[in-house]
């Protein structure tokens, strides 16, 4: 890469992680779609801070001819505003190449969650392993685990950095720190507290004895006493499922989903779920429509069936 866009990515990268207090996972999602943008623009001698509206454009319109998703497409776009947003704050750039640059429409791919059934079925069948008289270390964790993905909503980072000090169960809640390190209280529920209070008094003291675990203060170890990784996280979600296709970020779909189906006001599901925006949270309005359409069909006497009898 030409040094101008690598020394511009860098200082943008600084940008992130001291001004804007972005997470390292997040500050490198951002780099690698800027970078995949520079290098787009390289191939035809272009630099980032001579961009036009024509190149982004294009540059959307190649991603879309390989197929990539409308979510991802959005994403990108995202990434760029945010980019030349700064570039213009900096007068570094004179005019935004990504202004009325129209997003796709990403609400057509709807957040995939599980039913209701699944997802009990999936925690009787941790729990059943985590009540056994020989259960161990292990089987408590992965249980109290699935049941704090579905009780609160969590990301699967915000599992991996949950503290020890973060849960109250007395209170019945944790504080929870999530994108851009921004701290939120979620509830839990009875199931989620007594499973978190089994592994904590039984589960975590034998896993946090390996060399220095003592010392640590995540609330969920490896074997070997340490802190687990997002994708250890999602193999033994993926690994309890009963199809193999379940994920944490299901789980925070599906709790999600769930409360809308149940009455719950999407206000409290945002401030539940951590969204900044509550566009975000208003996609759960149309998973949750299929649910509704069902219920009206078989319940409304002018629906076109009720109960299997046609009206």
């Amino acid at each position: 890469m030409g040094t101008g866009n690598g020394r511009l990515l860098s200082e943008y990268g600084v940008y992130l992680r001291v001004e804007r207090g972005l997470r390292p996972n997040s500050c490198e999602a951002y780099g690698r779609d800027l970078l995949q943008f520079a290098e787009f623009l390289e191939k035809r001698d272009g630099l980032l801070v001579g961009a036009t509206q024509q190149d982004v454009g294009e540059f959307l319109g190649q991603l879309r001819g390989h197929a990539v998703e409308s979510r991802s497409v959005a994403r990108k776009l995202s990434g760029l505003k945010g980019f030349y947003k700064w570039l213009l704050m900096d007068k570094r750039v004179r005019h935004d190449p990504t202004l009325n640059v129209a997003s796709p429409s990403v609400w057509k791919i709807l957040p995939k969650s599980m039913a209701e059934s699944e997802v009990v079925g999936m925690l009787e069948r941790t729990g059943v392993a985590a009540r056994a008289a020989d259960a161990d270390g292990i089987a408590l964790r992965d249980h109290a685990i699935l049941e704090l993905l579905y009780a609160g909503g969590l990301r699967v980072g915000e599992i991996c950095a949950l503290r020890v000090e973060d849960v109250r169960l007395e209170d019945q809640r944790a504080q929870v720190r999530g994108k851009g390190d921004k701290e939120r209280i979620v509830p839990l529920g009875r199931q989620a507290c007594d499973a978190l209070a089994i592994y904590l008094d039984r589960g975590r003291p034998g896993l946090a004895r390996g060399a220095g675990a003592g010392m640590r203060r995540e609330m969920f170890l490896s074997v070997r006493g340490r802190a687990l990784t997002r994708q250890w996280v999602w193999e033994m979600v993926r690994g309890c499922s009963e199809n193999g296709d379940a994920s944490p970020h299901k789980l925070r779909h599906s709790c999600a989903t769930h409360m809308v189906e149940h009455g719950a006001d999407l206000r409290s599901v945002q401030t539940f779920l951590g969204h900044a925006d509550i566009a975000t949270t208003q996609v759960y309005t149309h998973v949750a429509l299929g649910h509704l359409k069902e219920v009206h069909r078989l319940h409304h006497p002018r629906a076109k069936r009720r109960m299997g009898v046609a009206v």
